[in-house]
């Protein structure tokens, strides 16, 4: 049975995949069940690149890739995750305007 959290969860990851192709294909392959072995290393990896946001290509914006990663196997993080993905694409929405 999965909860509000998980659902709401659930569906930004949905909405990634839909609205991003690119990212949403290679997203969809690593949340594949069974894929703990790349999607941690990955997942750590993409956090750790985004503290070093201040060198090309490395930004920000993967420290919330690489917590939407870990929180696919980390169930504790998935309100907080999924509560920062609404926020963010909220403001980047009104960030476009």
């Amino acid at each position: 049975m999965s909860t509000p959290t998980d659902r709401r969860f659930r569906r930004q990851i949905a909405q990634i995949e839909r609205r991003y192709p690119r990212i949403g294909g290679a997203l969809q392959r690593l949340t594949a069940p069974g894929r703990l072995w790349m999607r941690l290393p990955a997942a750590i990896l993409l956090i750790i690149g985004g503290f070093l946001g201040f060198l090309p290509i490395l930004g920000v914006w993967m420290l919330p890739v690489g917590l939407l990663l870990l929180a696919v196997d980390l169930p504790l993080l998935r309100p907080a995750v999924g509560g920062l993905m609404v926020r963010l694409r909220s403001r980047f929405r009104r960030w476009l305007r």
